[in-house]
């Protein structure tokens, strides 16, 4: 990318991570994240931790690869690796508190999924609105579809059931989008180099004009 006066700069603009939509649903996970183990996760237990700090991880090392793209888009593939880590991480913790539960992993193809993407929830109480909206759906609600008020109290919880195939959905699209992000910061850093071939490059262009 160059300049006003046609020449590429040295340090490239970079930091713009508030516009990333990797960062935005990132931290929408890690907001989702601790509303979640605040609800359904045992205060004493580390699993609880680990997962806000997976959660956590996922959003800062975002920012900070962005914001070390000026001058080592290496580091910044670095980080957006170990955001996508983290992230990944925090998906096996989630499918852990399925299973611990016996409770059931949404498949790929259920329609709940296409729901909540197509949803565009931008905060975590979106994201509890469906939640709510799709537990009732499932269990009728105020005794409407035949059922009795006794008989849907009788009827276990499938908030976090719901709640975590949501999480799992999110991170999903999240760790997609990193997918996409590190492909291209690959891509860019074998085509363009990094600070290093920027400077040479800088230094021999101006070798040249004078």
């Amino acid at each position: 990318m160059m300049d006003g006066n046609g020449r590429e700069p040295l340090i490239p603009k970079h930091g713009g991570y508030r516009r990333l939509k990797s960062f935005q649903l990132a931290q929408l996970v890690y907001d989702v994240t601790v509303r979640f183990c605040g609800r359904y996760v045992e205060k004493s237990s580390r699993t609880r931790d680990q997962m806000v700090q997976a959660a956590r991880s996922g959003v800062q090392n975002i920012a900070e690869g962005s914001v070390a793209s000026g001058t080592s888009k290496k580091m910044e593939l670095k980080l957006t690796n170990v955001a996508r880590a983290s992230l990944e991480e925090l998906r096996l913790d989630y499918e852990d508190f399925l299973r611990q539960r016996a409770l059931p992993l949404w498949a790929p193809e259920d329609p709940r999924r296409k729901a909540l993407v197509a949803r565009r929830p931008e905060t975590a109480e979106d994201v509890a609105q469906w939640v709510k909206e799709i537990h009732e759906r499932r269990n009728g609600r105020n005794g409407q579809d035949g059922q009795s008020i006794s008989s849907i109290q009788s009827i276990p919880s499938t908030y976090p059931e719901i709640a975590a195939n949501a999480a799992l959905v999110l991170i999903g699209v999240t760790v997609a989008l990193l997918d996409r992000q590190i492909a291209s910061l690959a891509e860019a850093f074998e085509n363009e180099g990094g600070f290093t071939e920027r400077l040479y490059r800088t230094r021999t262009s101006r070798r040249r004009n004078e």
